[in-house]
């Protein structure tokens, strides 16, 4: 092989000293030089070696590797050329790997291996030239050249394509979650949607309702980051966590720094296709948290508090009992009522025990015997028959949590 003469080279300071005539040599071996880094990639990078298997994948890798050498190629023809339509191919390349949710490393581990090992081809060829060391030096700062300009093309390509794919993500979660939290969802449903949302699948789930909060926006990312679905414009806001009784539930550091102390409900855990029930649960403890028949700060789990949720279940029927077996207190003072509410109550969950009540309110023996005094007269055989003493207890239970009673103690 001849070598070219360098005339038509740049000149002036810091000037590339290579023949443009290469390009043509070069241009000439350029599909086999493409076959032998192709290769070598798929040797060195093992996520390509298992793309390769695609057809599609693997046409990317080689379109890939020939823009590249020919984008190397037309720099020696040209140095001061732009390669604008080779770096746009890299650019989609990138997007492409974020919005498969493939990581940047690879493909900059493909650049560089398959930059170096056609930098060691181009030394064969440059050997048979006889080229001098200025030339070798040129080509050398080309090289270093186009695969910085094709790795920075990938690069905001990839930016670009996780903004995207970060977008369409949310939106898949999004309906991901509106399924979830419907009316029986068909697990076919759920598993399409969900291998488009890329979230795993559990057995188990458990909904959670918060209280509003004004910058909830600023809570939504550390909720998402524990592998909840996050729903932050609902009202109430809500999520929906996965393995809600694993290391990774309401148990982690990252669902407690997500609350900031911010009140919440969590509902019972449930098989994935019964979300809507967990959440009908959570929202009802989460109103009874802002009536203070709940605590009104902190998580509230339904779990714990499942006969108060059972008691409100059904609110009219409870304010009917409530009526119906503490009438006859209306017959005391009001100052009375609250005192002796306050001691029935207690006796009927001591089990009729008077030192156990006056421990229970700090009152001395003989005041709970006189209250007690005061309440057969008042309720009569009520406070001996079953029934009867079943209802006190639910409407006493009702009435204390609402303070009615409690209210108009001295």
């Amino acid at each position: 092989m001849a070598t070219p003469a360098p005339h038509g080279a740049p000149d002036g300071p810091g000037a590339t000293p290579v023949p443009p005539e290469l390009a043509r040599l070069l241009r000439d071996q350029l599909e086999a030089v493409a076959d032998e880094v192709e290769e070598e990639v798929r040797r060195q990078v093992p996520e390509y070696a298992v793309r390769s298997a695609d057809e599609t994948h693997r046409a990317l890798l080689r379109s890939g590797v020939v823009q590249a050498l020919t984008l190397f190629v037309d720099h020696i023809a040209d140095p001061g050329a732009r390669g604008d339509s080779i770096t746009a191919i890299y650019h989609e390349l990138g997007r492409g790997e974020a919005v498969e949710g493939h990581s940047l490393e690879t493909l900059q581990s493909a650049l560089r291996v398959g930059g170096l090992h056609a930098w060691r081809l181009l030394g064969r060829t440059t050997e048979e030239l006889g080229l001098d060391s200025a030339v070798m030096a040129g080509l050398g700062e080309l090289a270093f050249r186009t695969v910085h300009e094709v790795a920075e093309a990938a690069a905001a390509g990839y930016a670009e394509g996780q903004l995207r794919s970060t977008d369409e993500l949310e939106r898949r979660r999004g309906r991901l979650l509106a399924l979830l939290l419907g009316e029986q969802p068909t697990p076919e449903a759920v598993r399409d949607l969900a291998h488009g949302a890329r979230w795993s699948v559990p057995p188990y789930v458990a909904v959670v309702v918060l209280a509003a909060s004004p910058d909830q926006r600023d809570e939504e990312r550390p909720l998402a980051a524990a592998g909840a679905l996050v729903d932050m414009e609902s009202r109430p806001p809500r999520m929906l966590m996965p393995d809600p009784d694993g290391s990774g539930g309401f148990g982690g550091r990252a669902f407690a720094l997500a609350l900031r102390g911010r009140p919440a409900a969590i509902g019972p855990s449930v098989p994935l296709t019964e979300a809507a029930r967990s959440l009908r649960w959570a929202t009802r403890a989460l109103g009874l948290m802002g009536r203070g028949i709940l605590p009104r700060q902190g998580v509230v789990r339904c779990a714990d508090h499942l006969s108060m949720l059972l008691l409100h279940s059904d609110e009219p029927m409870l304010d009917l009992v409530r009526v119906r077996a503490l009438a006859p207190l209306d017959a005391v003072s009001e100052q009375q009522r609250g005192r002796l509410a306050e001691t029935l109550l207690a006796w009927l969950l001591s089990g009729s025990n008077v030192p156990d009540v006056a421990a229970r309110l700090h009152i001395h023996p003989q005041t709970v015997r006189y209250r007690l005094r005061q309440l057969e007269k008042v309720f009569g055989e009520a406070l001996h028959d079953p029934d009867g003493r079943l209802d006190l207890i639910l409407a006493l239970t009702s009435a204390q949590k609402n303070e009615e009673f409690l209210n108009s103690r001295p």
